[in-house]
């Protein structure tokens, strides 16, 4: 499917959401290990902006890692004043890069987890509509969602979204929202208190909360 039309729709609405942030906001420690949200949020302006040019330029810097690398980039685009993060955002919301060998179905279930990655720690409680997760969650319990957002794979359970008509999987159940359910497959445990069920358990033990 093509989603880039919910892609830059998102983009717009993080780009909202991020200019009624005060200053303290913006430092605050976002769901990424190590980076703020001025961070998340340079990044997801960055990949906009330089695609993967400025990254792969990095790696070569960095020895060949890449997640060293994309924090040197980070690291060094987060120094932008906020407005032309945020003018960023805007100014490219409508851009359909994609990563090697994937979809829109890609920077769509980035845009959606880095847009909670920022929202959780702030206590920011509206988010996407849950049809808007249907594309990433189909992603992240893929074998291709395993390479760049699933890396740990998905314990052998039944998903149930309770907001919008999406299931996977066999066994114990585990129900909950499309958005708790995509930040836990993604090795985000924040919203797992807000998930129910038989197979909570096997799901807790795997992501550590």
């Amino acid at each position: 499917m093509d989603y880039f039309s919910v892609i830059a729709a998102e983009r717009r609405s993080v780009a909202d959401m991020l200019d009624g942030l005060s200053p303290r906001q913006w430092e605050t420690p976002s769901l990424c290990a190590g980076w703020r949200v001025r961070d998340v949020a340079a990044h997801m302006s960055v990949v906009l902006t330089h695609g993967m040019g400025s990254l792969l330029v990095a790696a070569v810097r960095a020895g060949g890692n890449l997640d060293r690398a994309n924090r040197i980039v980070v690291a060094r685009e987060a120094t932008r004043p906020i407005r032309d993060i945020i003018g960023d955002l805007r100014a490219n919301a409508d851009s359909r890069f994609t990563p090697p060998t994937f979809g829109s179905e890609a920077p769509l279930t980035e845009t959606l987890l880095h847009g909670e990655d920022m929202r959780v720690p702030l206590g920011i409680a509206d988010g996407p509509p849950p049809e808007r997760w249907l594309g990433a969650l189909d992603l992240l319990v893929s074998p291709k969602g395993r390479r760049g957002f699933a890396a740990k794979g998905v314990p052998a359970v039944r998903y149930v979204a309770t907001d919008t008509e999406w299931a996977y999987g066999t066994g114990e159940e585990v129900r909950g929202p499309a958005a708790a359910l995509a930040l836990t497959i993604s090795g985000r445990p924040a919203r797992l208190s807000e998930l129910s069920g038989p197979g909570l358990a096997t799901v807790r033990a795997w992501a550590g909360g």
